[in-house]
């Protein structure tokens, strides 16, 4: 009679921790939910979502994805898993906590094939976790069991070229846009150069922004709503770093088109470093009139703008342009400005050379997006990237610098080549953009036709 007691309070011990372990792995599958769907949504469904950008769906992306990345994410999924692991194998017999057991790290646990697995498990599964997955399919299928798990957010992302080819990536939540980066100029063999860049699309409005290298790029991905026709592009993008380049453009812009002709490097380099060099960023001293769209009308009313380092601020009808009279347009805190494509057309803007600002989670027209309209292009690139030096401060140099770093031993190559060249010698081969892609002022493509291209730069003809 004593060993069927015992053998009961085995079973009951046993099926409280399968249920505590069913608790856990329900609390990681609901932590994985987006915000607004439904508690009846297919978790299919969501898995796609939270973890694919540019795909039907997750076995999709994850087939694109190379061996070589593959295995990475079975590595991290792996280490994850082993980490989590001392939290929920060793069930507490006794019913009581022991203070003085030791760190979870020297337990011994039983081995996985000790216990029954719990209802509902897929043997096979179990089976495959236990060896060495061989072929793809094993991998994938392993992987997609472990993401159900892991509660770091990843993405698998198709990243488009301008050919129409594309490079698909596995991007976690602690990736930055640099790091994301560095992993295309491996994928891709181009020059490394500052210029490259990440760009979304937004075909419903009409819009693209220009990633800026310090942002984490799943957080801005996630606001893509499910049926998303967004899309990233992998392109170089002149004006990325103009206001370090020729920052004369940005705190000269009162200068006449001679003084700014006449601006050497030595000149610039002292501008980048009064500027932005400092224990503080100075903003530039930009003012001027611009057209506004008013709210729920298709009528454009010019208003005098004044930039500040919180945000634009304009002046009221019958005020002056004294800092007490100015009203706020927008704080900087949580918008972002997006170039804008034929809103001539679309909203009747006076010119073509539109900006907008709005909340990245603001996927569609809304009252709340703000649009401005520039007389000319010139115009145009000096508010746009006078608003991201506002905005991004001394991270925006920071950005540069780290750019500069990567893309010096691809200058130094390329160097090494043209001395051999004009030497007569036979140059080494070296870094350099893709054939599909020209370089800096060179670059011209045929851009999809839901890609916004930006104006081309005017570095000295303003």
């Amino acid at each position: 009679m004593l060993p069927c007691v015992k053998d009961r309070e085995k079973m009951d011990d046993i099926d409280a921790m399968f249920t505590h372990l069913l608790g856990e792995m329900d609390h990681l599958s609901q932590s994985l939910k987006t915000e607004g769907d439904s508690p009846e949504a297919d978790s299919a469904a969501q898995t796609e979502q939270t973890f694919s950008i540019g795909f039907n769906d997750l076995n999709e992306s994850l087939n694109e994805l190379e061996d070589n990345d593959l295995d990475a994410l079975m590595a991290d999924l792996e280490s994850k898993s082993a980490a989590q692991e001392p939290l929920t194998s060793e069930p507490n017999i006794g019913g009581t906590n022991d203070q003085t057991a030791p760190p979870a790290t020297t337990q011994k646990h039983e081995p996985a094939t000790a216990l029954p697995p719990p209802p509902g498990t897929d043997v096979s599964c179990g089976d495959m976790q236990t060896r060495e997955p061989q072929t793809k399919a094993e991998k994938i299928k392993l992987a997609l069991e472990k993401l159900k798990e892991a509660k770091m957010r990843k993405l698998i992302v198709k990243v488009l070229m301008s050919d129409g080819s594309s490079k698909t990536l596995m991007v976690d939540e602690r990736q930055s846009v640099r790091e994301v980066l560095d992993k295309l100029f491996e994928k891709t063999h181009c020059d490394c150069s500052t210029v490259w860049s990440l760009c979304e699309t937004n075909p419903e409005l009409l819009i693209e922004r220009t990633f800026e290298d310090h942002e984490y790029l799943v957080e801005p991905l996630s606001t893509w709503t499910r049926h998303s026709e967004n899309k990233i592009y992998f392109l170089p993008r002149p004006q990325k770093y103009v206001m370090f380049t020729d920052p004369q453009i940005f705190y000269m812009w009162k200068k006449d088109k001679a003084a700014l002709s006449a601006i050497n490097q030595q000149a610039k380099d002292i501008l980048v470093k009064e500027n932005f060099g400092g224990s503080t960023l100075i903003v530039p001293d930009l003012e001027g009139t611009l057209y506004l769209k008013e709210d729920g009308k298709k009528v454009w009313k010019p208003r005098y703008f004044v930039l500040r380092a919180s945000g634009i601020y304009y002046v009221p009808k019958g005020k002056t342009k004294s800092s007490t009279d100015l009203a706020c347009f927008v704080h900087f805190e949580k918008i972002n400005i997006y170039m804008t494509k034929n809103y001539k057309q679309k909203y009747r803007a006076p010119t073509n050379f539109c900006f907008m600002l709005k909340h990245p989670c603001i996927q569609k027209d809304s009252p709340y997006i703000k649009l401005l309209c520039c007389d000319d292009e010139k115009t145009l690139v000096l508010w746009v990237n006078s608003i991201r030096i506002a905005k991004y401060g001394t991270a925006l140099y920071k950005n540069y610098q780290a750019a500069m770093k990567r893309a010096s031993p691809t200058k130094i190559l390329q160097s090494a080549a043209h001395k051999e060249k004009s030497s007569g010698h036979t140059p080494q081969p070296s870094l350099s953009a893709p054939k599909t892609a020209k370089h800096t002022e060179d670059y011209e493509y045929e851009p999809p036709p839901d890609f916004i291209p930006p104006p081309p730069p005017e570095r000295t003809s303003l």
